[in-house]
């Protein structure tokens, strides 16, 4: 007979035993340095992911270290041995277990070895089914070495990777690049476990160059001890702050300002295994190739430090920066000045490129350029950069002639226009061909050697702006508008042939320039019909090639992904709770500077005693009027003739009332003003509610008090809808 058994009792929690450290290195070849950090995060989470499903988590500390060769954890207070754990475990009824004699039947010598209990320990146990035979059986904790010659393995094998590699075969092991050691250590003690044919032990590697290529280990302190002594320093925290050490230290011996640059120190950070500063120099004649220029060189292709004579240099100047540079090696020392001499070389012959590309780009007006954007692809469905720059322009005039007609003087429709022109120019320019990151800064810089106005070229060299929430928005009004209509040419563009963001799938960057488009309009506070502009954009696809047509249906689609990148910024960035986003949005999110008055002033009088009692009354208001199922064409006229109750009267009057002064502080702008007339109102709610049944027999009377609360709930969530607050997110 098949066995029932109980819920398995609860384990009682461990009696505190003894604690063991764990050490576990994957050693690689060099790991790309911009993986690393997501690595060291996956590390730690799936090794405490599989501590917890084996119930070996509590108490227990992970760290995990990365760096180009190789990926650490060590897991601190591990326990040596899982507890015991004692269960009862019925078997069949005691009519089966036992004939009439009472002596034990086949089923219940059976019952015993399945339990792996000797016979005379089974016993009976009272039910409500009647008596069963019964066993106490003892589930023996497993060991940690036990454990994690099990877990280890599979937490190499459930890294995450972009990509990954195999070097013992189609068919072996995979990781991001072919491992070469593994080391495991449990309470001093070598862990056995392999890996893709390789052994895990107790010896690791030093440095490429510094080091010995054997090193036995016996605990964390010893592994980092031994490490550093080998030319590893194991913690990328500590390698960062030797690299900002020997920064701030050549500043202060030279007065000069290191150019500050957080995403090279992070990737300079796991670039080294033993980061050392070093100074170059290079010929002051190259200062007269822009800022910028000289930046991305050092930065991008040779990953210097630029220095500067004074502060943070501001962006399009010349002039501003030093002729030396500050680089970081992964050796001790460059005591005989070789690294140094072949880095000054190899920067000399960047320079001399870019000197070259400025001087050949510079025979050829910026504009003249346009016409080579032809055999440029933006998107196969979407035509040419040159089509793209057609539908720009005409977005931007369209962005530039609103502003104009609303007082603002500065959005000169026509450099708006020529601005947008030039904007995508740079594309096919030697320069960016060589230096891609600099793509409309190069443009930027042509326009203003070039003669281009101020305001243009500024433009140009902004309109990638914002590529993140702390980026910087275009400098002027011109820019916003073609960084706007760069945009939103990409998003209802992409839209209309499919092109929409799924998951982690995004090639376009559309959700990006989403943000952007809230971004710019948020901090400039510019007036934008959200709704408006998609359909411009709209109209510019239609009228210049690809020549497409845009269906209502996609246009709400662009406007809902739009919107939803909306909330997110309000949410995330500006700190609005979930249902005040919510509500405000479900009244009309069109305008977005409108928008953030609004949840201004429902913030700020949502802190009052009057208001979310009478927010709690709006939700009861939607629900009885969804419950009623009346058709709104219905509820749009009150009749006071059909009042019955005073608190009819009182209500109906205070609405109208109430309703005239709101419409004019909603007309001004004054949200908050308005928010306080309506919390007025919380009295004469409470008591309609008190004393009047809505859902009376008489038909007429009925449709006459839902029709009052629908023009309550119409009259009065304009500004936001109040029965969304206190939702759940």
């Amino acid at each position: 007979m098949t066995t029932a058994k109980k819920p398995a009792p609860k384990a009682t929690p461990p009696k505190a035993g003894r604690r063991v450290e764990l050490l576990f290195e994957i050693g690689a070849e060099e790991i790309p340095s911009a993986m690393l950090p997501k690595a060291i995060e996956d590390l730690k989470a799936i090794l405490e992911r599989h501590l917890t499903a084996e119930n070996f988590h509590q108490g227990v500390a992970i760290e995990t270290f990365g760096g180009p060769r190789r990926l650490t954890a060590c897991v601190r207070g591990l326990l040596a041995k899982q507890a015991d754990v004692e269960s009862e475990v019925t078997g069949p009824p005691k009519s089966v277990a036992y004939d009439p004699s009472g002596a034990p039947t086949r089923a219940a010598v059976s019952f015993a070895e399945r339990q792996g209990v000797p016979l005379h320990s089974v016993y009976l146990v009272h039910t409500p089914k009647g008596e069963y035979l019964a066993a106490k059986v003892v589930k023996r904790g497993r060991t940690a070495h036990e454990l994690l010659l099990d877990i280890l393995p599979r937490v190499i094998h459930d890294l995450p990777w972009p990509k990954t590699m195999t070097w013992t075969g189609l068919k072996g092991a995979r990781f991001i690049r072919p491992i070469r050691w593994l080391v495991g250590v449990l309470d001093g003690k070598p862990l056995k476990f392999a890996f893709g044919g390789l052994a895990a032990g107790d010896s690791t590697v030093g440095h490429r160059f510094l080091g010995k290529p054997k090193i036995q280990v016996k605990s964390f302190a010893d592994y980092e001890k031994k490490l550093r002594a080998n030319g590893v320093i194991v913690r990328q925290n500590d390698r960062r702050e030797k690299i900002e050490r020997e920064l701030a230290s050549y500043a202060k011996r030279t007065g000069f300002h290191v150019h500050p640059d957080p995403d090279l120190l992070q990737l300079i950070t796991y670039l080294n295994e033993f980061p050392h500063v070093i100074e170059g120099g290079f010929d002051p004649s190259f200062l007269e190739l822009p800022d910028e220029i000289l930046i991305t060189v050092m930065r991008g292709h040779q990953k210097y430090f630029a220095v500067e004579k004074r502060g943070a240099s501001r962006l399009g100047a010349s002039g501003e920066l030093a002729p030396h540079f500050l680089a970081v090696i992964n050796l001790n020392k460059d005591s005989k000045g070789h690294i140094r001499a072949g880095h000054e070389r190899v920067l000399r012959a960047r320079f001399a490129d870019a000197r070259f590309f400025w001087e050949s780009d510079q025979k050829t007006r910026l504009g003249d350029i346009l016409p080579k954007l032809e055999k440029i692809t933006y998107e196969s469905r979407l035509g040419s950069y040159h089509a793209k720059v057609e539908r720009m322009r005409a977005i931007a005039r369209w962005l530039a002639e609103q502003w104009y007609n609303l007082g603002m003087v500065e959005a000169h429709v026509a450099d708006a226009d020529r601005a947008a022109e030039l904007a995508k120019c740079d594309l096919a320019t030697e320069m960016v061909r060589e230096f891609t990151e600099l793509q409309g800064v190069v443009g930027g810089l042509y326009a203003r050697a070039q003669g281009e106005p101020e305001a243009v070229a500024d433009a140009v060299y902004d309109h990638y702006r914002p590529v993140g929430l702390d980026d910087p928005i275009p400098r002027n009004i011109i820019g916003c508008a073609v960084a706007l209509a760069d945009k939103f040419d990409s998003v209802v563009g992409c839209f209309s042939v499919g092109v929409v963001p799924t998951g982690s799938s995004d090639p376009y960057a559309l959700r990006r320039a989403a943000l952007g488009i809230v971004k710019i309009i948020l901090d400039q506070k510019l007036p934008v019909s959200l709704s408006l502009a998609v359909s411009a954009a709209s109209r510019a696809l239609l009228a210049h090639p690809p020549k497409k047509q845009v269906s209502p249906q996609q246009e709400q689609q662009v406007l809902e992904f739009l919107q939803e990148r909306a909330k997110f910024v309000f949410k995330e960035k500006s700190g609005y709770a979930y249902d005040e986003v919510a509500a405000v949005f479900r009244t009309g999110a069109d305008d977005l500077v409108d928008v953030e008055k609004r949840l201004k002033a429902l913030k700020a009088i949502r802190k009052s005693r009057n208001f979310e009692p009478l927010a709690i009354s709006f939700k009861r208001i939607r629900k009885i009027l969804e419950k009623a199922s009346v058709p709104a064409g219905e509820l749009q006229s009150v009749n006071p003739a059909l009042f019955e109750k005073e608190a009819e009267k009182n209500l109906h009057v205070a609405v109208r009332k109430a309703a005239a002064s709101v419409g004019v502080d909603k007309r001004a702008g004054k949200y908050q003003e308005a928010l306080e007339e309506i919390a007025g109102l919380r009295k004469v709610v409470d008591s309609f509610f008190e004393e009047v049944m809505v859902m009376a027999e008489d038909e007429a009377v009925r449709k006459n008090r839902l029709a009052l609360l629908s023009e309550l709930l119409r009259e009065f969530t304009t500004i936001a809808d109040f029965s969304e607050l206190g939702g759940e997110a």
